[in-house]
């Protein structure tokens, strides 16, 4: 948990006072980019920790090497625990560190400071929606990127083939409480979804990372790919302006307003992977949009909308109800 890490890197930089991000490393067993990340998110949060240029430098606690966690002033104290609350709350083992934390600050600040661990809660389910737990073998993913093992996975792709590979765990990423592994492979850096992962067993093999990984980074590619196959195909449409917002909460990001017309409608691009994926959207809206463009969404617009008239033009009975052989059309 990266709660459990930082609070070990305060309380290395307590003893230590300065050190480097390769030292810290060292000393956590993760990559000297991970360190970096862990160091550069405490200075964020508002805890005085520094780096310093040059030769002999690293990073340190301001106010020297004998300076420790009782040094921090009330706001410092309050960013660190508004950082760390929200993840120490569904861990114990944090939750125990945080609570060891939380003891070696001034008395006076312990108030304000376990108040701001509890002033935020993360809740990963929708509205209307079951909350879905944590999938079982993200902790055991976990320990073996942190230990830097090889992981040998059986897995399940979108095509519901079934393979088998040794990969090197790099990092796990959360994204609307669907969890994806990120590791290297024979073929480079390749992304699983870890609801496919059939299963995942750590072997005694050292895990190989290039020393510049940085797991954000590498997500934010993936992110990029992903929206990009997403916005394949771009639509021109035309609609009431007062129904852009809504036409925004179906497309998301691929919703662009081009431009307010004089009649009181918008022109708006929006976009899917393919033409019949932009005209599945926009069928539902009728005669309320119009599609300028490109022909082949407007083309299935047309073949969805024929569909649609020959099955239930002249049907009797309940709402799609499939008429009987020999029946009236």
């Amino acid at each position: 948990m990266r709660a459990d890490r930082l609070i070990a890197t305060l309380l290395f930089l307590q003893t230590r006072g300065r050190v480097t991000a390769a030292e810290l490393a060292e000393e956590l067993e993760v990559s000297v980019a991970t360190a970096r990340r862990d160091l550069e998110a405490l200075s964020a949060a508002g805890v005085p920790v520094y780096p310093q240029p040059g030769r002999g430098g690293g990073w340190s606690l301001v106010g020297g090497a004998r300076t420790d966690l009782s040094g921090l002033s009330a706001p410092e104290a309050q960013a660190l625990f508004l950082l760390l609350g929200p993840a120490a709350a569904g861990s114990a083992e944090a939750g125990t560190a945080l609570r060891k934390l939380l003891r070696a600050l001034p008395r006076t600040f312990r108030a304000d400071a376990e108040a701001a661990a509890g002033a935020t809660v993360t809740d990963p389910a929708r509205w209307g929606e079951p909350e879905r737990g944590r999938p079982e073998l993200v902790e055991r993913l976990q320990t073996a990127v942190v230990q830097r093992r090889k992981v040998r996975l059986t897995y399940d792709n979108h095509a519901r083939a079934r393979t088998t590979r040794l990969v090197d765990p790099w990092g796990l990423v959360d994204k609307d409480d669907t969890w994806y592994l990120i590791a290297g492979t024979e073929r480079g850096q390749r992304t699983f979804r870890v609801d496919r992962i059939v299963a995942a067993e750590p072997t005694d093999r050292p895990a190989e990372r290039p020393d510049d990984f940085s797991l954000a980074t590498a997500w934010q590619q993936v992110v990029g790919e992903v929206e990009r196959r997403r916005s394949r195909t771009w639509a021109t449409v035309l609609l009431d302006a007062g129904l852009v917002p809504t036409l925004r909460a179906r497309f998301g990001r691929h919703c662009h307003l081009d431009a307010h017309l004089d009649d009181g409608r918008a022109r708006v691009r929006v976009a899917a992977p393919t033409p019949l994926d932009v005209a599945r959207h926009l069928a539902g809206w009728g005669a309320l949009i119009d599609v300028l463009e490109p022909p082949s969404v407007r083309a299935e617009l047309h073949r969805l909308g024929t569909e649609l008239a020959d099955r239930y033009a002249g049907e009797r009975g309940w709402p799609g109800r499939r008429p009987q052989a020999g029946g009236n059309r």
